[in-house]
Protein backbone atom coordinates (compact mmCIF):
# COMPACT_ATOMS: atom_id res chain seq x y z
CA UNK A 1 0.00 0.00 0.00
CA UNK A 2 2.81 2.28 0.66
CA UNK A 3 4.79 1.36 -2.40
CA UNK A 4 1.23 2.18 -4.08
CA UNK A 5 0.88 5.70 -2.62
CA UNK A 6 4.45 6.91 -3.21
CA UNK A 7 4.36 5.52 -6.64
CA UNK A 8 1.20 8.09 -7.26
CA UNK A 9 2.78 10.95 -5.81
CA UNK A 10 5.47 10.36 -7.90
CA UNK A 11 3.93 10.40 -11.17
CA UNK A 12 1.43 13.36 -10.28
CA UNK A 13 4.51 15.08 -9.77
CA UNK A 14 6.04 13.70 -13.41
CA UNK A 15 3.05 15.09 -14.66
CA UNK A 16 2.39 18.03 -12.58
CA UNK A 17 6.55 19.86 -13.35
CA UNK A 18 6.73 19.53 -17.09
CA UNK A 19 3.64 21.33 -17.20
CA UNK A 20 4.61 24.56 -15.00
CA UNK A 21 7.64 24.41 -17.49
CA UNK A 22 5.94 24.72 -20.38
CA UNK A 23 4.10 27.35 -19.12
CA UNK A 24 7.02 29.68 -18.73
CA UNK A 25 6.57 32.60 -21.48
CA UNK A 26 10.19 34.03 -22.68
CA UNK A 27 10.55 37.57 -23.75
CA UNK A 28 13.51 38.69 -25.71
CA UNK A 29 14.78 41.76 -26.30
CA UNK A 30 16.45 42.80 -29.10
CA UNK A 31 20.39 43.62 -28.75
CA UNK A 32 21.53 43.44 -32.54
CA UNK A 33 19.94 46.47 -34.03
CA UNK A 34 20.30 48.51 -30.89
CA UNK A 35 23.41 47.98 -29.78
CA UNK A 36 25.09 51.41 -28.08
CA UNK A 37 27.72 51.28 -25.57
CA UNK A 38 29.01 54.04 -23.18
CA UNK A 39 31.65 54.30 -21.05
CA UNK A 40 31.40 53.52 -17.02
CA UNK A 41 32.87 55.33 -13.91
CA UNK A 42 35.86 53.14 -14.49
CA UNK A 43 36.55 54.54 -18.21
CA UNK A 44 35.42 51.03 -19.72
CA UNK A 45 33.04 50.42 -22.09
CA UNK A 46 29.63 49.07 -21.30
CA UNK A 47 25.98 48.49 -22.86
CA UNK A 48 23.45 51.14 -22.40
CA UNK A 49 19.94 52.13 -23.56
CA UNK A 50 16.91 50.33 -23.79
CA UNK A 51 18.72 47.04 -21.76
CA UNK A 52 16.99 44.96 -19.08
CA UNK A 53 20.21 45.01 -17.17
CA UNK A 54 20.20 49.08 -17.33
CA UNK A 55 19.07 50.31 -14.44
CA UNK A 56 19.49 54.14 -14.71
CA UNK A 57 16.91 56.03 -16.53
CA UNK A 58 17.88 54.82 -19.97
CA UNK A 59 16.88 51.19 -19.29
CA UNK A 60 13.89 48.59 -19.16
CA UNK A 61 14.92 47.20 -15.54
CA UNK A 62 11.93 48.44 -14.13
CA UNK A 63 9.48 47.20 -17.38
CA UNK A 64 11.79 43.34 -17.32
CA UNK A 65 10.87 42.79 -13.54
CA UNK A 66 7.23 43.94 -14.49
CA UNK A 67 7.37 40.94 -17.07
CA UNK A 68 9.49 38.68 -14.38
CA UNK A 69 6.52 39.13 -11.77
CA UNK A 70 3.98 38.20 -13.88
CA UNK A 71 5.75 34.86 -14.73
CA UNK A 72 8.02 35.43 -17.63
CA UNK A 73 11.95 35.09 -18.07
CA UNK A 74 13.95 37.28 -19.83
CA UNK A 75 16.22 37.31 -22.80
CA UNK A 76 18.67 39.42 -24.64
CA UNK A 77 19.18 38.50 -28.13
CA UNK A 78 23.29 39.76 -29.02
CA UNK A 79 22.72 38.72 -32.68
CA UNK A 80 20.64 38.58 -35.51
CA UNK A 81 16.95 37.34 -35.47
CA UNK A 82 17.22 33.95 -37.36
CA UNK A 83 14.48 30.95 -37.10
CA UNK A 84 17.10 28.99 -34.54
CA UNK A 85 17.44 32.08 -32.33
CA UNK A 86 14.00 33.22 -31.79
CA UNK A 87 13.47 29.45 -31.30
CA UNK A 88 11.66 29.22 -28.04
CA UNK A 89 10.82 33.44 -27.65
CA UNK A 90 7.20 34.29 -27.42
CA UNK A 91 7.76 37.74 -27.23
CA UNK A 92 10.61 39.72 -29.41
CA UNK A 93 11.02 43.29 -28.70
CA UNK A 94 12.18 45.97 -30.97
CA UNK A 95 13.23 48.96 -29.60
CA UNK A 96 15.06 52.02 -30.95
CA UNK A 97 17.40 50.76 -34.26
CA UNK A 98 20.72 52.64 -34.16
CA UNK A 99 21.23 55.30 -36.48
CA UNK A 100 24.73 56.11 -37.41
CA UNK A 101 24.76 58.99 -35.10
CA UNK A 102 24.57 56.41 -32.26
CA UNK A 103 26.73 53.47 -33.27
CA UNK A 104 29.73 53.61 -35.82
CA UNK A 105 28.67 50.41 -38.00
CA UNK A 106 24.77 50.24 -36.95
CA UNK A 107 23.34 46.54 -37.90
CA UNK A 108 20.33 47.49 -40.00
CA UNK A 109 16.77 45.43 -40.51
CA UNK A 110 17.54 43.69 -43.68
CA UNK A 111 15.02 41.65 -45.91
CA UNK A 112 16.58 38.14 -44.55
CA UNK A 113 15.42 39.44 -40.33
CA UNK A 114 12.22 40.66 -42.32
CA UNK A 115 11.72 37.28 -43.69
CA UNK A 116 12.54 35.52 -40.37
CA UNK A 117 10.40 37.55 -38.10
CA UNK A 118 7.37 37.82 -40.24
CA UNK A 119 7.49 33.86 -40.47
CA UNK A 120 8.17 33.51 -36.90
CA UNK A 121 5.17 36.22 -36.29
CA UNK A 122 3.08 34.02 -38.37
CA UNK A 123 3.49 30.81 -36.71
CA UNK A 124 2.14 32.70 -33.11
CA UNK A 125 4.69 35.08 -32.15
CA UNK A 126 3.91 38.10 -30.27
CA UNK A 127 6.42 41.29 -32.03
CA UNK A 128 6.70 44.51 -30.34
CA UNK A 129 8.24 47.67 -31.91
CA UNK A 130 9.10 50.74 -30.15
CA UNK A 131 10.03 53.28 -32.50
CA UNK A 132 11.77 56.37 -31.87
CA UNK A 133 11.83 60.12 -33.83
CA UNK A 134 13.21 60.31 -36.99
CA UNK A 135 16.18 61.89 -35.35
CA UNK A 136 16.98 59.54 -33.12
CA UNK A 137 15.81 55.85 -34.75
CA UNK A 138 16.76 53.86 -37.99
CA UNK A 139 13.46 54.26 -39.66
CA UNK A 140 13.78 53.84 -43.05
CA UNK A 141 14.28 49.95 -42.83
CA UNK A 142 12.48 49.50 -39.58
CA UNK A 143 9.90 50.35 -41.82
CA UNK A 144 10.28 47.96 -44.04
CA UNK A 145 9.63 45.10 -41.47
CA UNK A 146 6.48 47.31 -39.85
CA UNK A 147 5.15 47.95 -43.49
CA UNK A 148 4.63 43.81 -43.71
CA UNK A 149 1.87 44.28 -40.58
CA UNK A 150 0.40 47.58 -42.42
CA UNK A 151 2.34 49.63 -40.06
CA UNK A 152 5.00 53.03 -40.88
CA UNK A 153 6.23 54.97 -38.41
CA UNK A 154 5.96 58.26 -39.82
CA UNK A 155 8.66 60.86 -39.73
CA UNK A 156 7.18 63.70 -37.49
CA UNK A 157 7.69 64.60 -33.90
CA UNK A 158 4.52 65.30 -32.09
CA UNK A 159 4.14 65.92 -28.71
CA UNK A 160 7.15 67.83 -28.40
CA UNK A 161 7.62 68.91 -24.48
CA UNK A 162 9.59 72.12 -24.07
CA UNK A 163 11.44 72.05 -20.59
CA UNK A 164 9.50 71.18 -17.75
CA UNK A 165 6.15 71.66 -19.01
CA UNK A 166 5.31 67.69 -19.13
CA UNK A 167 1.74 68.35 -19.71
CA UNK A 168 2.43 68.79 -22.82
CA UNK A 169 3.29 65.51 -23.15
CA UNK A 170 -0.06 64.07 -22.24
CA UNK A 171 -2.56 61.69 -23.74
CA UNK A 172 -5.61 60.71 -22.32
CA UNK A 173 -6.96 56.59 -22.72
CA UNK A 174 -10.59 56.27 -22.47
CA UNK A 175 -11.89 53.79 -20.29
CA UNK A 176 -12.71 50.50 -21.96
CA UNK A 177 -9.29 50.00 -23.88
CA UNK A 178 -8.63 46.83 -24.45
CA UNK A 179 -4.92 47.06 -23.68
CA UNK A 180 -4.80 50.21 -21.18
CA UNK A 181 -7.62 48.67 -18.73
CA UNK A 182 -6.12 50.87 -15.53
CA UNK A 183 -4.34 53.23 -16.89
CA UNK A 184 -6.13 56.14 -17.82
CA UNK A 185 -3.26 59.35 -18.41
CA UNK A 186 -0.29 58.34 -19.80
CA UNK A 187 2.74 60.89 -20.63
CA UNK A 188 4.85 60.53 -24.03
CA UNK A 189 6.73 62.97 -26.12
CA UNK A 190 8.62 63.20 -29.03
CA UNK A 191 6.81 60.59 -30.89
CA UNK A 192 6.62 59.00 -34.45
CA UNK A 193 3.08 58.76 -35.35
CA UNK A 194 1.71 55.69 -37.31
CA UNK A 195 0.22 55.30 -40.64
CA UNK A 196 -2.11 52.32 -41.12
CA UNK A 197 -2.33 50.33 -43.90
CA UNK A 198 -4.27 46.03 -44.77
CA UNK A 199 -5.66 45.28 -41.39
CA UNK A 200 -3.83 47.04 -38.50
CA UNK A 201 -5.96 49.02 -36.07
CA UNK A 202 -5.62 51.81 -33.38
CA UNK A 203 -4.94 50.94 -30.12
CA UNK A 204 -4.35 54.42 -28.92
CA UNK A 205 -5.15 57.76 -30.66
CA UNK A 206 -5.14 61.48 -29.81
CA UNK A 207 -6.37 64.51 -31.64
CA UNK A 208 -7.01 61.35 -34.53
CA UNK A 209 -2.70 60.85 -34.76
CA UNK A 210 -2.05 57.13 -33.94
CA UNK A 211 -0.26 56.79 -31.21
CA UNK A 212 -0.28 52.80 -30.59
CA UNK A 213 -1.07 50.29 -33.11
CA UNK A 214 -1.84 46.64 -33.74
CA UNK A 215 -1.70 43.96 -36.45
CA UNK A 216 -3.18 40.23 -36.02
CA UNK A 217 -0.66 38.17 -38.26
CA UNK A 218 -1.39 34.37 -39.14
CA UNK A 219 -1.18 33.48 -35.64
CA UNK A 220 0.51 35.99 -33.89
CA UNK A 221 0.22 39.73 -33.61
CA UNK A 222 1.96 43.16 -33.63
CA UNK A 223 2.09 46.03 -31.21
CA UNK A 224 3.90 48.86 -32.40
CA UNK A 225 4.45 52.45 -30.40
CA UNK A 226 6.41 55.17 -32.10
CA UNK A 227 8.72 55.69 -29.01
CA UNK A 228 10.86 53.65 -26.61
CA UNK A 229 8.26 54.49 -24.10
CA UNK A 230 8.13 52.27 -21.10
CA UNK A 231 11.74 52.38 -20.33
CA UNK A 232 12.81 53.61 -16.68
CA UNK A 233 12.40 57.44 -17.20
CA UNK A 234 8.72 57.40 -17.70
CA UNK A 235 7.85 54.43 -14.99
CA UNK A 236 10.05 55.31 -11.99
CA UNK A 237 7.64 57.08 -10.27
CA UNK A 238 8.84 61.25 -11.25
CA UNK A 239 6.41 61.61 -13.66
CA UNK A 240 3.03 59.52 -11.90
CA UNK A 241 3.82 60.70 -8.15
CA UNK A 242 4.22 64.70 -8.82
CA UNK A 243 1.79 65.17 -11.79
CA UNK A 244 -0.43 61.99 -11.85
CA UNK A 245 0.63 60.52 -15.02
CA UNK A 246 -0.52 56.81 -15.23
CA UNK A 247 2.69 55.00 -16.71
CA UNK A 248 3.66 52.63 -14.14
CA UNK A 249 -0.13 51.29 -14.73
CA UNK A 250 0.38 51.72 -18.80
CA UNK A 251 3.29 49.07 -18.22
CA UNK A 252 1.84 46.78 -16.14
CA UNK A 253 -1.03 47.10 -18.51
CA UNK A 254 0.62 46.34 -21.71
CA UNK A 255 2.75 43.40 -20.14
CA UNK A 256 -0.39 41.96 -19.25
CA UNK A 257 -1.74 42.24 -23.03
CA UNK A 258 1.14 40.57 -24.56
CA UNK A 259 1.13 37.83 -22.41
CA UNK A 260 -2.29 37.11 -22.91
CA UNK A 261 -1.75 37.51 -26.78
CA UNK A 262 0.38 34.34 -26.92
CA UNK A 263 -1.19 31.22 -28.17
CA UNK A 264 -1.48 28.34 -25.84
CA UNK A 265 0.58 25.45 -26.37
CA UNK A 266 -0.86 22.59 -28.03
Amino acid sequence: MEFKQYTIIALLAGLIIPAAKAQTKAVTLDCFFNNEYRKNASGTMERFHYTWEDTKSSGYSIWGNIFKQNGASLKSLMAEPTAESLKGTDIYIIVDPDTKKETANPNYIESRHIKVITDWVKKGGVLVMLANDSANAELPHLNNLAGKFGIHFNDDLYKHVIDKQFEMGAIAISPGNPIFKTARKVYLKDIATIKLSLNAQPALTDSGKVIVATERYGKGIVFAVGDPWIYNEYTNGRLTSSMGFENDKAAEDITQWLLSQIPKKE
